[in-house]
């Protein structure tokens, strides 16, 4: 009984359960309060005058989003999808949500389990940040992005590989041209790879161009290709998002027509809401 209310209050997030309503409200808004604490410590006079709230806030998230971890994994066996006790909750742990969710604690313990420098620390500090994708599990928003990702996942990699095969290519052979008379500039492939990336971006930054009649062309060449190829994704997404919200709505609509044609089971006649 205790582990079904946990469940329905933790992962469904009923609209008609206040309890659910409240535990959501309170996760939210001491997501959002992280990640204003993380900006905030960013100001060198506001972490020294306020390093004690700040520590404050930290380990009381801390202590609240590990419960909270603890409490998912325990409870999530009363879903049919992972209802083996063992096989269950270690498919639960390699999902998108519990991977956030854990990202969202383990910052806090690094420095508790093993001896790391400063550098280390301050580095594993800014994974905090990680905890503003936990509001992907209330916003429906951020739903709608994640099954686009899922949905467009092998043609938004196939689009990767072609960017990544142009980059390789055009930094490849603009190399090959201009390094002889810009040898500091274009010193490598890897090194030219930068301007590749600005080039095909069409950012341009100017700290890296071709100076040669061929370089001149190629670079030409490439951010027209660059432009093609970077709109491919924006493509693939926004058709993805049109057939999410497409669904959606359709789902709604039946919804509320289940709704509306419920009967009743004595006399059989409509129910009317």
């Amino acid at each position: 009984m205790l582990k079904r209310r946990s469940y329905e209050i933790l992962e469904k997030g009923q609209s008609d359960d206040i309890w659910s309503r409240r535990v959501d409200i309170f996760i939210i808004v001491l997501i959002l309060l992280n990640i204003l604490a993380v900006i905030l410590e960013s100001v060198k006079w506001l972490k020294e005058d306020y390093a004690v709230l700040f520590d404050y806030i930290e380990k009381f998230s801390i202590i609240i989003f590990s419960i909270e971890y603890l409490i998912r994994i325990w409870s999530i066996t009363e879903k049919k999808e992972y209802a083996s006790p063992l096989k269950g909750r270690l498919k639960y742990l390699f999902s998108f949500y519990s991977i956030v969710d854990l990202l969202a604690v383990v910052p806090a313990y690094i420095p508790l389990l093993v001896t790391v420098d400063s550098r280390v620390i301050r580095g594993v500090r800014i994974l905090r940040l990680f905890r503003i994708l936990k509001l992907s599990r209330y916003n429906k928003a951020f739903r709608h992005i994640r099954n686009v990702m899922n949905q467009a996942k092998e043609e938004l990699v196939i689009s990767l590989f072609a960017v990544l095969t142009l980059l390789v290519i055009s930094s490849s052979l603009m190399y090959f041209v201009e390094n002889e008379v810009q040898p500091v500039a274009f010193s490598s492939i890897p090194a030219t790879m930068w301007w590749g990336v600005a080039t095909l971006t069409t950012v341009g930054y100017g700290d890296v161009y071709p100076i040669t009649s061929l370089g001149k062309l190629m670079a030409g060449i490439m951010a027209i290709l660059g432009v093609g190829l970077f709109a491919l994704p924006a493509g693939i997404l926004a058709n993805g998002f049109g057939s999410t919200i497409e669904n959606a709505d359709k789902e709604k609509s039946a919804k509320i027509k289940e709704n509306n044609n419920q009967k009743c089971g004595e006399c059989g006649q409509q129910i009317h809401k």
